[in-house]
């Protein structure tokens, strides 16, 4: 019967598996389809999957070779008439059964397609999906595309071919040798498909697994039960193994049966283990729940979006409520609808004074009422930015109040004690409106008031905004060249930019796509455009100007009299919007029904708190207000931060939608950090991987010292009673790692030089990077065999980022990778799978240990090199990586200081590709952690950091009470000098650096 039940098992499974096969090969004969496009009828092509199995391509085309969809970039595949494209195409008769939709590309991008029956659409579902979720036999794809004459047999020449594409470069002799050896029947000199299988396994045994093996099976070419326990205990630090959890593994990896029948686990079934999930370097534990959800809101970082629904750049991409969906069911739990006046009384979503297309409210709200819970319980916070007129404010509240229904009503919800937020497990299942609420003096049965109208929009001055006004050529010209100028400033401005991944929303595609839709947007007038130009192009380069000196001048002034801030105002609006609190409010009205759906998220800008001992405010900072008030007063920052809610948001300068450094925020405790989830690159790497823990549910609890009492987060020993944690990371190897898709030469180039560097990335204290040497032309399965060791002074927020890259002559190519949080790393034996790459790793052994006492830097960290010890330069450790690894740092000012800065070789220069890889033969850097911050100007420092054992240290300040009527923001910044008295203090303290240098 058992075997019976294994036939019929094996038989279902290659019914399913010939149905996928052929569903792919009917993909790559092609098939005709109508490609739905906005605004017209439709167009006839032939879809057809590529000979590699990576693309989905279409002819005929304009687009030729970029006519393509990497199935690596599909996010899902929809059937039926579900897409925005297909409900505007109502007046179509199409069969629901022959359409769907493929969403791809980070901007969620939709193809719809209509086959011309049902059974062409089923099968094109089933491939992609099939396709998608990367099942495949490995032995077969890498045969097939190796059988260039499709003859079904392998020749030495092409084993060789398959070789450099496979990235091993193996010694002709030895490749011969394994070829020989798996060539068993009559037919010599050719490998069938078995004999390849053969032949594949021998070249990719494991050398470092199978030494792994033999040192635990007393040499032996198998583990018998009791030495895998034995394994597991002692390597892999695994407690409560049992027999049956052994046999278990066994049953699953054990490639063979007679393996199987003994009870022993030979080198293949090792491997597969090794290999398997099991052996991840991330705890699996942590893919579920796990952290308290108990405590008040306040106590949890939430995973938060800026501008939800833009598909790319902030100023013409398309609105799509796509993306609604697709960053709830990503795990994040705070979404933002900025929300305008629209026709026919339904307001509408875009971003406000730009191109950006427009849709409608109610069919974001019914998206987010669609996507919310799919994935997880826990609270979503809506955030919206009214910019709505009475009558439309009504219509919003009616429609969140009938599509949300029970989900907003919280009067259920007991929080034990009033002055306290509720908690995300008390929270489950609804929806927090955060936006203004009316005064608590105004009267109960008043319909409508005043509040504030300050927020995200705000941060760009009047004269800069893009007037929507159609009645001249004027003002279209104005709006032209305010988007070409704006993006020529912001290629000036690159230091903002996320520089580490080059395949990150560029500058050059935003001046692209700019272009495009200028023509299709705007009527080219070049007589309005000859006589506007230069002034509209002064006005626009001044405030830029402008903005960067008041930036520069806000860390050396805290306040200045209203006489001095209008003229400031006049000359550059940028310091006012710092301190807005000389000038005259900003007010709109704003309905009751509105305003009563305001529970325990009522948006206010820093003058508007007062220590009234209310809960429910969320104070909310654009990345540059929030930098000064981080690097001034972090311990007051942190307090603030354990009663009341923060949101940080880009700054309105970033209208290529680049990220931010979220790092800063977190440290100093705030809890909605908002980033632009359409766009990729390292800061969105770093926030999925905060994120990515606690079940990816968008709620990760804050460690416990930043919810009582306070520390500095820029000391150089910031919990001295607290151990601290020491990683000893070895690398071993690395399988299979690919060709960078960017490199110079593309697949033709030679076989990659690979090396690994890992990063810490958490206090600045804990925030260095160390690498590995070089190994050449070896993709396939490079040894490294190299320990780095790193000390944490605070694990719970500390992150640790694997990358790979390819050295090669004339730079550096970013191959791939990973980043996982400290608190999730697995000890022992363990694997590290780059992101979005199927099979590419490193394998590397991890140690953990705590370290009580003080310690010096050289014995927390080897690397900690005699520079730092001896006293480097503050500003040197503050610029910290980003000005040691930029390729043009802008950071003059150490040089102007008269401080010694070691210039760069011209060979550290070539190896140079990326502004955050160190060059060749740089040991383990640490600094402090300006990497980080990533502002635009990138000259704000503390101007009161000392060094103590060369370490940076801030010095201790006392922690005043805040006057009840005092403004949050005048009160964490109080401290800070005027620009007289540091005049004085640069002066001295330069006099004082020439008398030290002259006297040594």
């Amino acid at each position: 019967m058992e075997a019976d039940s294994q036939v019929f098992k094996e038989a279902k499974h290659y019914f399913f598996f010939e149905q996928e096969y052929m569903a792919v090969f009917v993909m790559q004969s092609g098939t005709q389809m109508i490609k739905l496009k906005s605004g017209t009828k439709g167009l006839v092509r032939l879809f057809y999957l590529d000979e590699h199995r990576t693309c989905i391509r279409w002819r005929p085309s304009r687009k030729s070779e970029k006519a393509k969809i990497v199935i690596d970039s599909i996010y899902k595949v929809t059937e039926g008439r579900q897409s925005e494209i297909f409900h505007r195409h109502t007046e179509g008769n199409f069969d629901p059964s022959c359409c769907f939709t493929i969403y791809h590309g980070n901007h969620m991008e939709s193809l719809d397609l209509i086959t011309s029956n049902p059974e062409e659409a089923r099968t094109w579902i089933t491939g992609l999906k099939y396709l998608m979720a990367g099942i495949s036999d490995e032995d077969s794809l890498t045969f097939e595309e190796a059988d260039k004459n499709g003859d079904g047999l392998l020749n030495i020449e092409e084993i060789h071919q398959l070789m450099h594409k496979l990235n091993v470069n193996l010694p002709r002799r030895k490749v011969r040798q394994m070829f020989q050896e798996a060539d068993t029947d009559e037919n010599q000199g050719t490998l069938t498909f078995e004999e390849f299988s053969v032949f594949y396994k021998m070249m990719s045994l494991r050398r470092d697994l199978y030494l792994l093996l033999l040192s635990y099976s007393d040499k032996k070419d198998h583990l018998t039960v009791e030495e895998f326990a034995q394994f597991l205990k002692m390597e892999q630090k695994m407690n409560n193994v049992t027999t049956e959890y052994c046999l278990d593994i066994i049953r699953k990896f054990e490639v063979s049966e007679e393996n199987k029948e003994q009870n022993i686990l030979g080198i293949e079934g090792f491997t597969s283990f090794m290999r398997s999930s099991a052996c991840d370097i991330f705890n699996p534990l942590h893919s579920e729940v796990y952290q308290d959800m108990d405590q008040p809101l306040c106590n949890y970082y939430i995973a938060s979006s800026h501008n939800t629904y833009l598909t790319g750049d902030q100023l013409l991409s398309q609105s799509k409520v796509e993306m609604y969906a697709r960053v709830l069911q990503d795990g994040c739990r705070c979404i933002e609808v900025d929300c305008w006046d629209g026709p026919d009384g339904e307001p509408v979503v875009h971003h406000g004074y730009t191109f950006t297309s427009k849709i409608l409210f109610r069919d974001v709200v019914e998206a987010i009422n669609k996507n919310a819970f799919v994935k997880n319980e826990f609270p979503v916070i809506l955030s919206i930015e009214n910019h709505c007129s009475i009558q439309q404010q009504k219509k919003i509240a009616q429609y969140l109040k009938e599509i949300f229904s029970d989900k907003l009503d919280l009067s259920s919800i007991i929080t034990g004690d009033s002055k306290q937020l509720p908690s995300p497990q008390s929270l489950k299942g609804k929806i927090l409106v955060k936006g203004k609420k009316l005064p608590y003096n105004l009267g109960a049965d008043a319909e409508e008031g005043e509040v504030s109208d300050e927020d995200s929009a705000d941060e760009i001055e009047d004269d800069c905004k893009l007037k929507l006004c159609y009645s001249n050529g004027t003002t279209e010209h104005q709006m032209e060249s305010f988007i070409r100028k704006k993006l020529e400033s912001l290629i000036k401005e690159s230091q903002i930019r996320d520089k580490e991944d080059p395949d990150s929303f560029t500058v050059r595609a935003l001046l692209k796509a700019t272009h495009e839709g200028l023509n299709v947007n705007l009527k080219q007038n070049r007589d309005t455009k000859e006589s506007g130009k230069k002034s509209h192009s002064r006005s626009l380069m001044g405030n830029f100007g402008k903005h960067k000196k008041a930036v520069k001048s806000r860390s050396k002034s805290h306040s200045t009299s209203d006489d001095e801030e209008s003229q400031q105002n006049s000359s550059g609006k940028e310091t006012g919007q710092l301190y807005r609190l000389g000038r005259r409010r900003k007010t709109m009205k704003l309905c009751r029904a509105l305003s009563d759906l305001v529970v325990y998220t009522n948006s206010v800008a820093a003058q508007d708190i007062v220590d009234d001992g209310t809960m429910g405010n969320v104070l909310s900072f654009s990345e540059t207000r929030a930098h000064q008030v981080v690097q001034q007063k972090s311990e007051q920052f942190i307090l603030y931060n354990q009663k009341q809610l923060t949101r940080i948001y880009p700054s309105a300068y970033r209208i290529d939608s680049s990220n931010f450094n979220p790092i800063p925020y977190w440290n100093a405790g705030c809890q909605l950090v908002a980033l632009n989830y359409q766009s990729d690159g390292r800061m969105m790497q770093v926030n999925q991987a905060k994120f990515r823990i606690n079940g990816n549910c968008g709620y990760v609890l804050k460690p416990q010292q930043m919810c009582k009492g306070t520390f500095n987060p820029y000391s150089g020993d910031p919990l001295p009673p607290n151990p601290k944690k020491q990683l000893i990371l070895k690398v071993i190897s690395g399988q299979q790692l690919p060709k960078p898709p960017d490199s110079v030469l593309g697949d033709r180039g030679e076989i990659i030089d690979p090396f690994v560097e890992v990063e810490i990335i958490g206090l600045p204290v804990d925030c260095c990077k160390d690498q590995t040497r070089v190994v050449d032309d070896n993709g396939f399965n490079p040894v490294w065999e190299e320990t780095l060791t790193f000390t944490i002074h605070m694990p719970e927020i500390a992150l640790v980022r694997f990358l790979v890259w390819d050295h090669d002559p004339i730079g550096r190519d970013f191959v791939g990778q990973r980043t996982v949080a400290f608190s999730s790393l697995v000890p022992g034996y363990r694997h590290v799978y780059l992101e979005g790459l199927t099979e590419a790793s490193i394998f590397v052994h991890i140690t953990i240990n705590e370290i009580y006492g003080k310690w010096s830097p050289l014995i927390l960290n080897p690397s900690y090199t005699i520079l730092h010890f001896l006293g480097a330069t503050k500003n040197r450790q503050l610029i910290g990586l980003k000005g040691l690894f930029n390729k043009n740092p802008k950071h003059n000012s150490v040089e102007n200081n008269g401080h010694y800065v070691r210039k760069r070789s011209i060979g550290d220069r070539i190896l140079r590709r990326s502004a955050s890889a160190p060059a060749k033969g740089r040991k383990k850097s640490k600094m402090g952690f300006q990497e980080a911050t990533e502002i635009k100007d990138g000259t704000f420092e503390p101007t009161d950091m000392k060094e103590k054992e060369g370490v940076i240290r801030r010095t201790t300040r006392s922690l005043q009470a805040r006057p009840a009527s005092m403004p949050v923001d005048k009160f964490l910044l109080m401290g800070l000098s005027s620009p007289e008295c540091e005049t004085i203090k640069d002066t001295k303290r330069k006099e004082n650096t020439s008398g030290k240098m002259l006297s040594k």
